[in-house]
Parts: C-alpha cells; sequence; structure tokens
C-alpha cells in the first residue's frame, strides 16, 4: 500500500518531502507568538510512523539535545516511514527553566488528553492528542531527571507489553525499568489508541551530562534500526537488566548529604551509601543501604529534609 498524505496543523506532508511546521500554539500577554516547531520526514517507501519528543517539562535540556542531535546530524531521515521530531514540547517551561507551563506550575504529562480551552499545559495536551497521536506508531519521550535526581541512562515502559518489551530492547539500555502508567499522562494516553511509547529517562535536569545524551541518541538508532527505518545502528555494550521492582532510601533525618555511590553501580545490602550530618558538626548519621540492588537515580541535592528521597535502588527480575 502507497503511503499517503498527512496533515499537521493545516501543514501537508507527501511522501518523500521534509517540513518544519511552525505550529502556533498561544500567545504570550505581549501578543508575542509562541511556536513550537515539528520537523516531519517522511520516505517514500510505506513503513512505520515514529515520534520522538523532548523537553515535555522545560527544564530537562538532555532530552531536548537528544532530539537536536537527531535533526543536526540527518538521522531523522528514514529509508521507510515517517520520522516526526518534537525538541521543545513546552516552550514555557524551556524559556522559564521551568519543570512546567507558566500557569501556576501545572505539569504538561499529568495533564493528558487535555482540552482545547484549559489551562497551557491542557491545551498542548490536547494538541498532542488530537494533532499527532493518532499518526504514529511509536514513540520515544526523552525525559530527564528532574528536582537534582540525577537518572542513569534508563527506559521506562510497561514491560508487559509484548511490543513495548521488544522495542526496550531493541533500544538497548543498561536499565529497562517495568513502570505502570500514571494517570494523565502521555504514555497512558497513547497506550489507550494502541501506540508504544517508551519513555527515555537520563541525567539531570537544567545540566547537560554526555553520557546521558550519548546513550540516547545510540539508543534511538537502534529502534529505527529495529524498525527498518536505517541500516546501521551502534552496537549496544554492556549488559541489559530488566528491573521490576525498585524503592527509594529515604533521609532518615535533616541535615546536610553526602552521597559515596555513583549512578549505575551495584550496591551491596548493608553499604553505607552515604553520610548526613548536621551543619554544626553536631552528629553524623551513615545511611546503609537496605537491600541490594542497581542505583538507577541519586539526588545530588545536598541539604535534605528527613523522608527525602535518596537513592532509588532497583532490583532485577
Amino acid at each position: 500500500m502507497e503511503p499517503q498524505d498527512i496533515k499537521i496543523a493545516g501543514i501537508t506532508i507527501a511522501p518523500g518531502e521534509e517540513k518544519q511546521i511552525d505550529a502556533q500554539i498561544a500567545k504570550l500577554p505581549s501578543r508575542t507568538p509562541i511556536d513550537i516547531p515539528i520537523i516531519v520526514s517522511r520516505s517514500t517507501k510505506p513503513g512505520p510512523t515514529l515520534l520522538i519528543t523532548g523537553g515535555m517539562h522545560g527544564d530537562e535540556i538532555n532530552g531536548i539535545e537528544i532530539v537536536r542531535r537527531i535533526i543536526a546530524n540527518n538521522y531523522h531521515r528514514p529509508l521507510i516511514g515517517t520520522m516526526i521530531c518534537i525538541p521543545i514540547l513546552n516552550v514555557y517551561g524551556f524559556i522559564n527553566f521551568s519543570r512546567q507551563t507558566s500557569d501556576g506550575g501545572k505539569d504538561i504529562n499529568r495533564s493528558f488528553p487535555g482540552t482545547r480551552n484549559g489551562s497551557l499545559a491542557s491545551q498542548l495536551a490536547y494538541r498532542l492528542t488530537q494533532d499527532i497521536l493518532p499518526l504514529i506508531d511509536y514513540g520515544i519521550d526523552f525525559h530527564t531527571g528532574g528536582a537534582r535526581i540525577n537518572n542513569y541512562p534508563q527506559v521506562r515502559a510497561q514491560l508487559d507489553d509484548p511490543k513495548n518489551l521488544e522495542l526496550a530492547r531493541a533500544f538497548s539500555p543498561k536499565f529497562m525499568i517495568h513502570s505502570p502508567f500514571r494517570e494523565k499522562s502521555f504514555r497512558k494516553e497513547a497506550a489507550k489508541a494502541g501506540k508504544s511509547i517508551l519513555v527515555y529517562e537520563g541525567g539531570e535536569s537544567l545540566r547537560l551530562r554526555k553520557h546521558a545524551i550519548d546513550v540516547g541518541v545510540n539508543g534511538l538508532l537502534r529502534v529505527m534500526k529495529h524498525l527498518n527505518m536505517r541500516e546501521e545502528a551502534p552496537v549496544s555494550k554492556g549488559g541489559l537488566y530488566h528491573i521490576k521492582k525498585s524503592s527509594w532510601l529515604r533521609a532518615k533525618s535533616a541535615g546536610i548529604y553526602h552521597s559515596f555511590c555513583r549512578t549505575g553501580e551495584f550496591i551491596e545490602k548493608g553499604t553505607v551509601v552515604g553520610l548526613i550530618t548536621g551543619p554544626y558538626g553536631e552528629f553524623e548519621h551513615k545511611m546503609k543501604a537496605p537491600t541490594s540492588g542497581y542505583a538507577i537515580a541519586i539526588n545530588n541535592k545536598p541539604v535534605v529534609n528527613r523522608g527525602d528521597a535518596l537513592i532509588h535502588i532497583g532490583f532485577e527480575e
């Protein structure tokens, strides 16, 4: 079956065409328009449609950089099918160094399916749900750890679903994490429509991390090769760990936190993984791993309160 024309924001993209669509979503109070550039590249040969998005949260720069590099290196031009690239979904958050939109701290990824006349976050979710989601077969949503959390490069998905598991294995990160759907998230809305979406997490917000970016780019290229959208992709290095469960080690007291472990490493039960000290030299509390597992994320915030999440420990299946 020959590929058909598709339309985004009133712009038609025919097979074999590549276009940047500046989709206007709203205006600032100054009347300055806010556009979301969407780069669409289509082959003349039929095949799947793959969506890649960054900047769902505006301060998650690593995801934005991954999508930028894909476009800058012309990796987004498929041998078959269609690639839809949105480097910065949350323009409001991006220009304000913020995770949320500018209308009272709304989270786009907790606003799906959205409404035409709702909050800014809801309007953005609505446009993605209505204009983009019906066109795609697969998607990879690139994220970065928030609130000073440094995530070791990882893919999150409903790994009980065979399509999601197949896609995650093709991406081939060190860690595949089984992650239930969150209410009103893009991933859950896509699943309702029968679309497979992976969430990639890597690095820390407002900080570029080369390792997280490289893993994200290489993983996407492997997914494209798996879907026959390109001929070559980097070979995956290291093991592939299926993390079925995880838990956070939390601070037992308030103070200054000193971390002794690195993301990605295996931690033995009972290992001293950090120290919480009183700012006036009055105490030092050792933090010990309650169980053995992999440090899939570490909190880099030096000042913590009792109960703050410090280390995310994942357990292999």
